[in-house]
């Protein structure tokens, strides 16, 4: 009898360790048909206090969001769901109308949006931030990185007007390897916009949301932590900045053309760079130029349209809901993709969305509906519930690469009563679809320019 005893209790030992597992593993991603995420629901809400260190990550500089506690210094700079996703709606808006701007151009059609033309028009602030250092001796300023702009700029001395920063501002007269660019020069002309006065090559940048910078063309020597630097790196050196860049001091451009930071370091470091974003705001993630050393990744071929050259286009075919594949006609994303840091919530052509939508609503329909958040239109009320069960969303490309989306990228969660999926449509299917950087989060994303290719490899930071 005390044998038969002790053979029970070790087989509801095990059974308690296998169930044990098997809801760990569970909680953590996918179930193992890769149908199914099962989340608790507190996890949803990002804590109001850092859960990673500040110092540098291992692979690179710091990420922080710039609206999330990791983000050094005071955060005097407030902003709501409704903002975020208007801000990130006029980035949107921004983007189809420099695409269509250069349809028209190439084949003489009246495409456009509805968005007043800018001069050096840009699109918009992004939400993540670096520190970098400039100047010699190296001074530190935290910068929004951006995949979507090529010119990097930071607020200067003498500054004729501009908005508050949390660092000193960049006194160029006390850098000994400051130089400006000459009106004459050829870096000049490569701006989208320049002037001349005084003989210095003068910028100017207007954003899709209303912001904008203009300065000083010049060089000085860059440092990515922690003494990786750039002799005679281009960027603009601000005057006159005004608009939604919380207390950043500026912006770094990753973009495809030649003022860019990676083309201007890809002699020196390679044409490469990669990024992990964390799964929430109280996460640090990292940014790494250079040489990637991620293994195990899936790549698909990065695409370059000649009339919007600075974006990184890649071929998305179909999306999966559930594991399944939606009954989506491969042209309906004939308009192209981009992959973007600085768009929040991925836009995808309305054809597509619609699938997509109603799909997640039929596995949702156990879940009572909450009100739509701005541009989301499906969300849930989670306030009564321990434990959620949210059906897996995937993007397939042309080649047969698979990006699976962590579950922290798969809603927008404002308060547990209204978490919201974190996909939108376009107003039609033929304008640009874009992976926002919700969809990004936990994945190591490799830009490996010199081979032209994109990859992915997730569990990159928490």
């Amino acid at each position: 009898m005390a044998f038969n005893i002790s053979l029970l209790q070790c087989c509801i030992l095990v059974l308690a360790c296998l169930l044990c597992a098997h809801s760990s593993q569970a909680l953590e991603g996918n179930n193992r048909d890769n149908a199914w995420h099962i989340v608790d629901v507190e996890s949803l809400l990002p804590s109001s206090d850092c859960s990673s260190p500040l110092e540098r990550n291992i692979n690179g500089m710091t990420i922080t969001h710039r609206h999330g506690p990791c983000t050094p210094g005071p955060r005097k700079y407030k902003t709501t769901d409704a903002q975020i996703l208007r801000q990130d709606q006029d980035r949107v808006d921004s983007m189809h109308h420099y695409v269509n701007s250069a349809k028209e151009a190439t084949i003489g059609e009246s495409l456009s949006v509805s968005l007043p033309a800018q001069h050096g028009i840009s699109y918009g602030t992004g939400n993540y931030v670096v520190k970098i250092g400039m100047g010699t001796p190296r001074k530190d300023f935290s910068v929004v990185f951006d995949t979507g702009s090529d010119l990097s700029w930071i607020q200067c001395k003498p500054c004729n007007a501009c908005y508050n920063q949390t660092d000193p501002l960049f006194d160029p007269t006390l850098s000994s390897t400051y130089s400006s660019v000459s009106c004459t020069s050829t870096d000049c002309t490569q701006l989208d916009s320049s002037t001349c006065s005084n003989g210095q090559c003068q910028y100017e940048v207007r954003y899709g949301d209303n912001s904008q910078t203009d300065g000083v063309f010049a060089r000085d020597t860059l440092t990515l932590p922690p003494t990786n630097t750039l002799s005679n790196f281009m960027f603009g050196c601000g005057n006159n900045n005004d608009g939604l860049f919380g207390e950043t001091d500026g912006l770094i451009g990753l973009g495809r053309d030649r003022v860019s930071l990676i083309s201007q370091a890809s002699s020196k470091y390679g044409a490469m760079f990669s990024y992990c974003l964390p799964s929430s705001s109280n996460y640090t993630g990292y940014l790494s130029i250079g040489t990637n050393s991620v293994s195990r990744a899936s790549f698909t071929s990065m695409v370059r349209k000649s009339d919007t050259p600075s974006f990184y286009y890649i071929n998305l075919t179909a999306l999966k809901v559930g594991g399944k594949l939606l009954n989506i006609s491969p042209t309906v994303f004939s308009a192209g993709t981009v992959i973007d840091s600085g768009t929040v919530i991925t836009r995808l052509p309305p054809t597509a969305y619609a699938h997509l939508r109603d799909t997640f609503r039929q596995y949702m329909k156990r879940y009572p509906k909450a009100p739509s958040l701005s541009i989301l239109d499906t969300c849930y009320n989670f306030s009564k519930y321990r434990r959620v069960k949210i059906p897996s969303i995937s993007f397939v490309f042309s080649d047969g690469t698979t990006l699976d989306v962590d579950f922290t990228g798969l809603l927008y969660v404002s308060r547990v009563s209204q978490a919201c999926l974190a996909f939108a449509g376009n107003s039609r299917d033929s304008s640009i679809g874009i992976i926002g950087n919700t969809q990004q989060k936990k994945v190591n994303v490799i830009y490996d320019i010199a081979n032209q290719k994109i990859g992915f490899s997730p569990g990159g930071c928490k």
